[in-house]
């Protein structure tokens, strides 16, 4: 196999992306869809859920709160169904959360923002590490942490927390399932221009009591590149990870961000 050969993803792989019917999500699903992988999505959104479904034929999909174990059970079951077993988990789903000073987010935010950019990681890790362990596809989980699991942010403590410890259950999870030959690494994105960074920039110009302009501004100015990322350079950087030219890259945060200075 050529170098050039061995970027791509192997046709054939049988790939779940959680939150997969919109922003992130979505891309990457399309992209593995695009590059011959058969895809299942699970989302908590129906109608996004059915447009992408519409769009792309062949992608399937589950409904589904990716912070309550029974509904994670149930796109498993699903998946089994559909794809018949797993190679590559991409375990994308996670909320903005409450911002505002420590002393003024209430517990169900707090709770709330944990229970499914945590929680979810788990729920879904552990249902489906025994079909990667069955997998002869060189299996990968990808989990979907951000620029704010290596740098403090403030007034968005419950958000960075979450994102903090996708990256030490990555690290863990690399050394657990190395001797599987399952390798395991976290995206971090860094300014995804959306629908969702949108109304981030708005609650924090709100907090912060400036406009909306000023503090788009204020976020390009902490980007060397001076620009935000989109959501299909982050698929990109997914199919990699899923390609043989990756196959010793284990156990990574890696960040795509323009080189986000600092939030």
């Amino acid at each position: 196999m050529s170098i050039v050969e061995s970027l791509r993803p192997r046709a054939g792989l049988r790939v779940l992306v959680t939150a997969g019917a919109s922003g992130i999500g979505a891309a990457v699903a399309r992209a593995f869809h695009d590059a011959g992988a058969q895809v299942h999505v699970c989302d908590i959104d129906r109608a996004a859920l059915d447009r992408l479904v519409s769009a792309a034929p062949g992608i399937s999909g589950s409904m589904a709160d990716a912070s309550v174990a029974a509904d994670v059970d149930l796109v498993f079951d699903d998946v089994r169904g559909t794809l018949g077993g797993l190679d590559v988990l991409v375990n994308n789903a996670g909320i903005a959360g409450p911002t505002g000073p420590i002393e003024g987010i209430d517990v169900s935010g707090w709770e709330r923002t944990i229970d499914v950019n945590l929680n979810g990681q788990y729920y879904f890790a552990r249902r489906a590490v025994p079909l990667l362990k069955a997998s002869t596809a060189s299996p990968v989980l990808i989990a979907m942490g951000s620029v704010a699991g290596r740098l403090g942010y403030p007034l968005r403590t419950p958000y960075a927390a979450s994102k903090w410890a996708i990256v030490g259950l990555v690290k863990s999870l690399a050394i657990e399932l190395g001797p599987h030959d399952i390798r395991v690494n976290a995206i971090l994105p860094g300014v995804v221009d959306g629908e969702r960074m949108q109304g981030v920039i708005a609650a924090r110009a709100a907090a912060a009591g400036m406009s909306v302009e000023a503090m788009r501004e204020q976020y390009l100015n902490k980007i060397s590149l001076r620009r935000m990322v989109t959501a299909e350079d982050v698929a990109a950087l997914a199919l990699f990870l899923c390609s043989p030219a990756a196959h010793n890259l284990t156990g990574q945060a890696i960040s795509v961000d323009g080189n986000l200075e600092y939030l």
